[in-house]
């Protein structure tokens, strides 16, 4: 049953991959998918360390995944305000 688990959890993963690689033109989408990866991994984490029944760093995982959500969502907050869309071409890091 565990190796069951295992497939559909590396399943998950590479089908958030395959949308992030994918999907280039929006940040929303890509930090969409960025959090769905790290949930995916947030679930195998659980089911490896649920045998060990040491459940300490899930607790550290998802707090760096809430920062990651967190300065994320900043990010996309500010790409707006200064550009009005989140379109990966209207922004460039040479311009202020």
């Amino acid at each position: 049953m565990l190796l069951f688990y295992d497939y559909v959890l590396c399943v998950f993963i590479l089908s958030g991959l395959w949308s992030f690689v994918s999907k280039r033109k929006h940040l929303l989408s890509t930090l969409l998918s960025l959090e769905f990866i790290v949930l995916s991994l947030l679930f195998y984490i659980f089911f490896v360390l649920l045998f060990y029944s040491d459940l300490y760093f899930l607790m550290y995982f998802l707090t760096f995944g809430v920062c990651e959500g967190a300065l994320g969502l900043g990010i996309l907050v500010s790409m707006i305000r200064s550009h009005g869309n989140d379109y990966f071409s209207s922004f460039s890091l040479l311009q202020c």
